[in-house]
């Protein structure tokens, strides 16, 4: 299996906790481009500290910030 980013899952998060892209970039100590790059899919792949940094500051698990998928053989 194999665990993914999810820009859309991240952008509903997001906007579920009613932050804007400026306010996550500052709880996250990161960008507001980079938050930006993530959520339209310029930017795949944070690294785990970052990935840590946004589900702290939007208050969920990071898995949740994640999709699966099933690796082909």
């Amino acid at each position: 299996m194999t665990v993914n980013f999810d820009s859309r899952k991240f952008r509903a998060v997001r906007k579920e906790r009613g932050l804007s892209q400026e306010m996550l970039a500052e709880l996250a100590d990161t960008s507001t481009r980079y938050v930006s790059a993530l959520e339209n899919g310029q930017k795949r792949n944070p690294s785990a500290i970052l990935l840590f940094q946004f589900s702290d500051a939007l208050g969920v698990p990071m898995e949740d910030l994640m999709k699966s998928q099933e690796q082909e053989e």
